[in-house]
């Protein structure tokens, strides 16, 4: 995990708070499970953000207990992951939990498919365009009241 996604989210989203001037926001990613915990993010996710312009410093962690009341929101991509994140959430945190596609994509196109074992780049490309789409919607909703 933390690898094609969540990176590609992560960048995103520091992109469109950075370009809206919205500053004193933590923008992080992390792996629901550690099987590539030190590691950079996907190529092809580093090469389809580069092809927009951005970076992707990005060394993949796993979450862990203390972010869910650190960080006031996380995202999942997928109702899999909702589900993860759910169940690993520990009581009295102050997290919400939301899926990223709720926020400005149509309902049939809610979920950010996980692009890792397609072959090319062009899922992480789709994964990028809903990412613009997401964080934008994600940051007027709730970050620019």
């Amino acid at each position: 995990g933390n690898i094609c996604r969540s990176p590609i989210a992560e960048v995103v989203m520091v992109d469109t708070l950075t370009k809206a001037k919205v500053q004193d926001v933590v923008v992080d990613s992390a792996a629901i499970g550690g099987w590539h915990v030190g590691n950079r993010a996907d190529p092809r996710a580093i090469s389809t953000l580069q092809n927009h312009g951005l970076k992707c410093p990005h060394i993949v962690r796993q979450i862990r207990k203390e972010d869910y009341s650190e960080f006031d929101f996380i995202f999942g991509m997928d109702e899999e992951n909702m589900r993860d994140l759910e169940r690993q959430k520990p009581k009295g945190s102050k997290a919400e939990l939301l899926m990223l596609g709720d926020f400005g994509l149509e309902k049939k196109n809610r979920i950010i498919e996980d692009p890792y074992y397609e072959r090319g780049a062009e899922g992480f490309e789709t994964a990028y365009q809903q990412c613009v789409v997401a964080c934008a919607a994600f940051m007027k909703e709730r970050l620019q009241k």
